[in-house]
């Protein structure tokens, strides 16, 4: 599935709520939590006030998780040169703080086929173009700000940017060890790397992407166990068997899981009990591998509602970002399926009644703490 798509309808889901929050202590905050163990938090509707974002934070904290990712657009925080917007960010930064979350930031120098995107004043510049030391002062705004930032993915479905576009590797590459060589200069102890999705590799035997550029601190993988039409074709076990893979992608790098999903919508083949079966399973292969794993990640909190989930193509800022999942393809049909997963991804149904998994996340978190 086209995890760029996923981020912005987690990371932009604030519409018409101011952005200073007071950040108060929560007496019902899980005071055992595991900085590992992360969750992507978002709201079942398009709009969303304070009040609700309060009580969707505090749920998902009350799982037990230490960490959520925050999704942020350069062309959004930085729409004018040298002046930042911090309204939405502020907003979905004091929730995470209020409830004790670290922070993965998931930024947009590379959005799988899209680069950027980029702020209007940059232009639509090629990887060769885009200023390294533009890129390190963003991020130092970002993160001198948010000191719960601790990883940071500069790049995300990387190897749909590279498919077609191997000549560029060693263009990023260069482009990607200059900005983590000044960025650490001011934060060391944030941790930044790439990610990609699994999936994608695997169906379309891309590996050698990954591990042509494993640089950073360490390698992030989403994964579906989805097929190039978006249908689930894995069982549980096989899907954990892909989930092995990325310890030989990854190399001498650690291995972040950045949004880990099942979809229970049985239009692509999926169901509750599937989910639950892969989410406790997807526990085991964590509690086996934990020392490699920079963190994990279970995509998503709750479900959209049905016809809310439509990605042909969508706008942040001035820009648009394709869809076409590394040229799976942009049929109606691909599409429709890529919506139907999407949209039934979530833990919590849209109306507030929780799955079997939701459950079953609550007592696998638990165990690991």
């Amino acid at each position: 599935m086209n995890k760029k798509i996923l981020g912005i309808i987690a990371g932009i889901v604030v519409i018409a709520i101011v952005s200073t929050v007071l950040v108060m202590p929560n007496s019902e905050i899980n005071t055992r939590t595991n900085e590992k163990i992360g969750l992507v938090i978002n709201s079942p509707s398009q709009s969303v006030t304070l009040q609700n974002l309060d009580e969707i934070y505090s749920e998902a904290a009350s799982s037990g998780i230490g960490r959520s990712n925050v999704y942020l657009f350069w062309n959004l925080v930085e729409p004018v040169r040298d002046k930042f917007d911090w309204q939405q960010s502020d907003v979905l930064m004091s929730f995470n703080k209020k409830n004790n979350l670290k922070v993965t930031l998931y930024f947009s120098v590379i959005n799988g086929e899209t680069l950027g995107p980029f702020p209007s004043w940059i232009g639509k510049p090629p990887i060769i173009s885009i200023g390294e030391d533009r890129v390190v002062s963003v991020l130092d705004a970002i993160l001198s700000r948010y000191d719960i930032i601790d990883t940071v993915i500069l790049a995300g479905e990387t190897e749909s940017q590279f498919r077609f576009n191997e000549q560029n590797i060693p263009v990023y590459k260069d482009l990607f060890n200059g900005v983590y060589e000044k960025t650490k200069e001011k934060h060391p102890d944030v941790k930044i790397g790439n990610a990609f999705a699994l999936h994608h590799v695997i169906n379309k035997n891309l590996q050698y992407i990954v591990t042509d550029l494993a640089v950073g601190d360490f390698i992030a993988f989403s994964y579906s166990p989805v097929d190039t039409l978006n249908d689930i074709i894995k069982t549980p076990e096989q899907a954990i068997g892909d989930l092995e893979q990325v310890f030989d992608l990854a190399g001498d790098k650690k291995v972040g899981i950045f949004e880990l999903s099942w979809s229970t919508a049985d239009f692509v083949g999926g169901s509750d009990s599937s989910q639950t079966e892969f989410l406790e399973k997807s526990f085991d292969f964590y509690a086996a591998n934990e020392s490699e794993l920079e963190f994990f990640t279970w995509y998503r909190q709750y479900d959209k509602p049905e016809g809310t989930c439509t990605f042909e193509e969508q706008e942040v800022g001035e820009d648009t970002l394709t869809v076409g999942g590394s040229g799976f393809g942009s049929s109606e049909h691909v599409i429709e399926r890529l919506n139907q997963y999407v949209c039934s991804a979530g833990l919590i149904n849209s109306d507030g009644t929780p799955k079997s998994s939701w459950i079953e996340f609550k007592k696998q978190v638990d165990m690991t703490n």
